[in-house]
């Protein structure tokens, strides 16, 4: 029997720093699909060629510093297929990649902070969002098998934050505007895997640096896998993996991960 796709979804917050525990992280979890975000390379130094030593084709669309996304795959990517932007919404930063990968589309998203709600950076998070559902709308008519994922962002809602009294309506990431923007997202046919399967809450995907975040469990569940209507009954686990954080330097996300029957 063919054993189940796995999917990732990761912000490794700059490959420069973090290659080494990139490579690791594959070797030991194997995933057949990983979208990277915050890269934060050039693509002329984009590890391509160390990443095939390990079996893993790649796209990647990034800048200097800031911003950058990739997808990796052990399938062939139809490099043809691939969108470098939200078409029709002028914007200079990295932060949308879409590639078809055998029969599934995957959108890998690095969403916008905001910084503080009431910012002009927030008002172009929202616009940002916008232009993003009107998109996504128009792939999944011509891409039914969708997965849409990576670094949201968004806290869905009071399950996915450490302290609700502290990420409320006056907070970046847990907004009404911005968890409206998400479930507009999601009212197009997309679904939360993780909530498929699990429940609970306190389960996080990023912990700040500061305060010791991670030690204490002050965490945010941003880092999202969604699966399309046509994927859901084939969708047969969601999960985060943890142990990366744990690591030497780590990123402060964990990748999260969705495991799709064939």
């Amino acid at each position: 029997m063919d054993k189940p796709t796995t999917i990732a979804t990761w912000n490794v917050n700059s490959l420069n720093v973090r290659l080494p525990h990139l490579v690791d992280w594959l070797k030991l979890r194997q995933p057949d699909i990983v979208a990277l975000q915050e890269t934060k390379l050039e693509d002329a130094r984009f590890p391509d060629s160390a990443l095939a030593e390990l079996g893993y084709r790649s796209v990647f669309c990034g800048q200097k510093t800031y911003n950058g996304v990739a997808i990796l795959s052990r399938s062939p990517i139809d490099e043809a297929s691939c969108v470098m932007a939200i078409p029709g919404f002028a914007d200079e930063q990295r932060r949308v990649l879409a590639a078809t990968i055998g029969d599934l589309r995957i959108v890998n998203l690095y969403v916008v902070n905001g910084q503080d709600v009431g910012t002009e950076k927030y008002a172009y998070k929202l616009r940002w969002l916008d232009a993003l559902h009107d998109w996504l709308a128009q792939e999944l008519q011509a891409h039914p098998r969708m997965v849409v994922l990576g670094d949201f962002n968004i806290a869905p809602d009071d399950r996915d934050v450490h302290d609700p009294a502290v990420w409320n309506d006056a907070s970046i990431l847990t907004s009404t505007a911005e968890r409206a923007a998400l479930r507009r997202l999601l009212d197009l046919g997309l679904h939360d895997s993780y909530r498929l399967h699990h429940d609970e809450g306190g389960v996080f995907s990023w912990w700040d640096y500061r305060a010791a975040g991670f030690r204490r469990n002050l965490g945010l569940r941003i880092d999202l896998c969604l699966v399309s209507d046509a994927l859901k009954s084939a969708c047969v686990g969601a999960s985060i993996d943890r142990d990366p954080r744990e690591w030497d330097r780590p990123s402060d996300h964990a990748p999260a991960l969705v495991n799709l029957a064939p």
